[in-house]
């Protein structure tokens, strides 16, 4: 059973006082966000850093935006790193998960939290629902978010992914994850200890990955999630979803031992009635653990 967390039991406050001299860093993976990241950066900025301190870091990773992501976001008070700035003699982006990957390099926090920067109703909640629980429950590595995400103002009926994807591979293939609500949630928290122990997955499949990985490496009981509310992002097209569907799949499959080049074609083609076929491919960046070790003992 995979424990689950509210997180309107953690307010700033209790979260604060419950750090212990840890250290938080937030990290926003963003590409060509210029639109909502400003607005996610200062709501963090101004109720977890000035208002109360919980977070002590906040890194926005530009993943080779093509407007004004980067100085939106600083203006807003965030940190902005280049994603190919960060270890550049490992395959940049863009890509989600080497984004995910470089900001873990690039932030200093005992705690890592990653949250989208398309939210549109972006609640300072959101983080404190990642950490608080970290920061207060003994052997917890990692916590997901969940929340509802309406589509076009229905409630629950966000999440095409999830529901059709992601879901039914998780309970043919990793039965011990099918309670999390929302594996594919882009708010999610670990210790870095944890996270730099795991491989990240390059592109969309990194949320996946992640949980199946840390269940494997440090056991279903060191997975938590948490109820953040609701969450109104950029909806994409079924043609964007139906290739991070693929993705999300390779993944699922790739964890469950079907091996690349020989049980999968790799890399994937998505194929289309009256479309272009879509290369899918999955890459993965290795744990920073080892790299780093690497480099001391050099």
């Amino acid at each position: 059973m995979i424990r689950s967390f509210d997180a309107r039991d953690f307010p700033a406050e209790a979260v604060a006082a419950a750090k212990g001299g840890r250290r938080v860093s937030v990290c926003l993976p963003a590409r060509d966000e210029e639109s909502t990241v400003g607005a996610v950066v200062g709501a963090i900025r101004r109720a977890l850093v000035e208002e109360t301190p919980v977070v002590d870091e906040l890194v926005v990773v530009d993943d080779g935006s093509r407007d004004a992501t980067a100085a939106v976001a600083t203006a807003a008070g965030a940190r902005v790193v280049a994603a190919g700035a960060v270890l550049p003699g490992f395959p940049a982006g863009p890509g989600k998960g080497q984004a995910m990957w470089r900001g873990l390099e690039a932030t200093t926090g005992d705690i890592v939290a990653f949250c989208d920067a398309d939210v549109r109703s972006f609640d300072p909640a959101f983080v404190l629902g990642l950490v608080g629980p970290l920061l207060t429950t003994d052997g917890l590595a990692f916590v997901k978010g969940f929340y509802d995400r309406p589509l076009d103002g229905r409630v629950g009926e966000g999440g095409r992914v999830t529901e059709l994807t992601a879901r039914p591979l998780l309970s043919l293939l990793h039965p011990s994850l099918a309670g999390l609500r929302q594996p594919l949630a882009g708010e999610c928290a670990g210790q870095r200890e944890v996270l730099e122990a795991l491989p990240f997955v390059g592109g969309y499949g990194v949320d996946l990955g992640l949980v199946v990985d840390v269940s494997r490496v440090f056991g279903p009981a060191a997975l938590a999630q948490c109820d953040l509310g609701t969450r109104l992002h950029r909806h994409r097209s079924l043609a964007e979803l139906s290739a991070q569907a693929v993705a999300v799949a390779q993944v699922a499959l790739e964890r469950a031992g079907w091996r690349a080049g020989e049980d999968l074609p790799w890399p994937a083609m998505l194929h289309r009635p009256d479309a272009e076929p879509v290369p899918v491919t999955m890459t993965e960046l290795p744990p920073l653990a080892p790299l780093h070790a690497r480099r001391r003992s050099a």
